[in-house]
């Protein structure tokens, strides 16, 4: 799922890195599933302004008592005006969905991060395989419905569920082929009528189209076959693309613990680009760099801080570091010089870093 956090601005309380959200309404795609309209400040509209395929970072009260982060894509398109909606599935004994499906009604408050995440095509005007199952389909359906309503491409959408009754978006996929029927063939797996997806049965029904840029969102399971399945196939690694759900560890909205006054050759300095900005801070050398450019107030990006997830994906343009965990970046990605902002560390006395 995938969320760049802020320092105190216009549309955040003082000192928090969140934004409150209200709940418009609250749907029932499925009798395990439901979708969050929501309506950000208008003070704060500017900070939600996101990408198809990207996802929110909700703050949930803990059954401790303490905030909880969970991370959920985002449903609605950029592309099309509607407003921001999230979907949420139930997963036994999950305790984030369960929570947001028993306890949230419209007028409810949410703490938020701002959208996230990588998951989203460079360009709407290709043409894209998309494959998705069971609640998967969240940002695979707001890519569809961005390349439709923005773009000029043509998607093709394999989506797998158990059955018929566990599809959700039924009613608004049917409808968005039948008002796109040379743009969009959408193609269902039912597991209860054609059997689990094996690589080869994917294979097969992938084979047309390993032309395409391809992003996959679902189940491990199923993203591994499918990317067996397309790769036998000849597709080239970088033109797969998957989203990965995972559960966040630790709080995230904290705010940093950044050691002041570092001794002299402790660490050293990081030139960071970030929208347009060049920011000079200190980084010691224990210090991922995600938790230094936090506590100097500067406004970067960022969701699970556990590796996992890309939101804090940047460059390094100059210098060295090293990476304490990487769930994510490829050999490609590492070699061309992307790190994770949240496990990085400096090797170099200065290193220079963009986002751009």
């Amino acid at each position: 799922m995938p969320e760049p956090a802020t320092g105190a601005r216009s549309g955040a309380r003082p000192g928090a890195r969140t934004h409150r959200l209200r709940v418009v309404e609250v749907i029932a795609e499925t009798a395990d599933a439901h979708s969050l309209v929501l309506q950000a400040p208008s003070e704060s509209a500017d900070r939600f302004a996101y990408r198809p395929g990207q996802f929110l970072t909700l703050k949930l009260p803990g059954a401790d008592g303490g905030p909880v982060a969970r991370c959920y894509s985002l449903a609605s398109s950029p592309d099309t005006g509607e407003p921001l909606k999230i979907t949420v599935k139930r997963v036994a004994g999950g305790y984030g969905s369960n929570w947001v499906c028993d306890h949230l009604a419209a007028g409810d408050e949410l703490e938020v991060l701002p959208p996230a995440g990588t998951f989203t095509p460079a360009s709407l005007d290709g043409d894209l395989l998309l494959v998705a199952g069971g609640s998967g389909i969240t940002p695979v359906l707001s890519i569809a419905k961005s390349v439709l309503a923005g773009g000029r491409g043509r998607v093709v959408l394999l989506y797998a569920n158990r059955d018929e009754s566990s599809v959700v978006f039924r009613d608004e996929l049917r409808t968005l082929a039948e008002d796109h029927p040379h743009r969009l063939l959408v193609v269902h797996w039912l597991e209860s009528l054609q059997g689990l997806p094996t690589v080869d049965r994917l294979a097969a029904a992938l084979a047309p189209y390993t032309g395409r840029e391809a992003f996959v969102c679902g189940p491990e399971p199923l993203m591994d076959a499918v990317e067996q399945a397309l790769r036998s196939l000849g597709a080239p690694g970088d033109r797969i693309h998957r989203e990965r759900f995972f559960s966040l560890g630790a709080d995230v909205f904290d705010t940093p613990a950044v050691p002041l006054g570092a001794a002299a050759g402790d660490g050293g300095t990081a030139e960071v680009e970030l929208d347009g900005v060049t920011h000079t801070v200190a980084w010691p050398s224990a210090t991922p760099l995600l938790d230094v450019l936090l506590a100097a107030g500067v406004d970067a990006p960022f969701s699970c801080r556990e590796g996992a997830c890309s939101a804090c994906t940047c460059r390094v343009v100059a210098g060295e570091v090293k990476m304490l965990r990487n769930d994510v970046l490829d050999d490609q990605d590492i070699t061309e010089g992307y790190v994770l902002a949240c496990q990085a560390l400096p090797l170099t006395d200065r290193v220079e870093i963009t986002y751009s």
